[in-house]
């Protein structure tokens, strides 16, 4: 059976707040080539195609967010089909992160603006699988092996 010649498809991912702000900026890539918005659901409004729960470390309620969350994304990830997963972190990714790895798809991290002098947790547990390691910041290179300066997204 002959393989259809298609773009790549594009899942750009991204937590609400800065880390969306930087990867709306990526929107070049969707317009090149097939792709789609994952965001929080928060109530500012965001051009995502799909909102998952938000969450961070400190809600008591994250270990049921993080699952629904992943359930959300398996339907998602059947649904899109995803080649890349681009990411500016960060729990909200972690779900796309894990299937990027179990499927062989590429991953690209690319590190917050707003962590100039200091790793995050999400660059630190996502550079070891990350197929492009990018970093916003000559200073953050110190903080990775596999890390890129690629310039600020801002």
């Amino acid at each position: 059976m002959k393989k259809k010649n298609r773009k790549p498809r594009l899942c750009l991912v991204s937590s609400s707040g800065g880390h969306w702000e930087q990867l709306q900026k990526l929107q070049p890539l969707i317009d090149k080539y097939e792709g789609f918005y994952v965001t929080e659901k928060t109530q500012f409004k965001a051009n995502a195609k799909y909102f998952m729960k938000q969450t961070d470390l400190k809600d008591k309620f994250m270990p049921l967010k993080m699952l629904w969350n992943a359930f959300y994304v398996l339907i998602i990830w059947i649904k899109e089909r995803p080649d890349f997963i681009i990411t500016t972190g960060t729990m909200v990714a972690y779900p796309f992160y894990l299937l990027a790895v179990v499927f062989h798809k590429k991953f690209v991290f690319i590190e917050t603006f707003g962590r100039a002098n200091m790793p995050t947790v999400a660059g630190k547990k996502m550079e070891k699988h990350s197929d492009l390691f990018i970093v916003q910041w000559e200073t953050q290179k110190k903080y990775y092996k596999k890390a890129i300066y690629g310039g600020c997204l801002y």
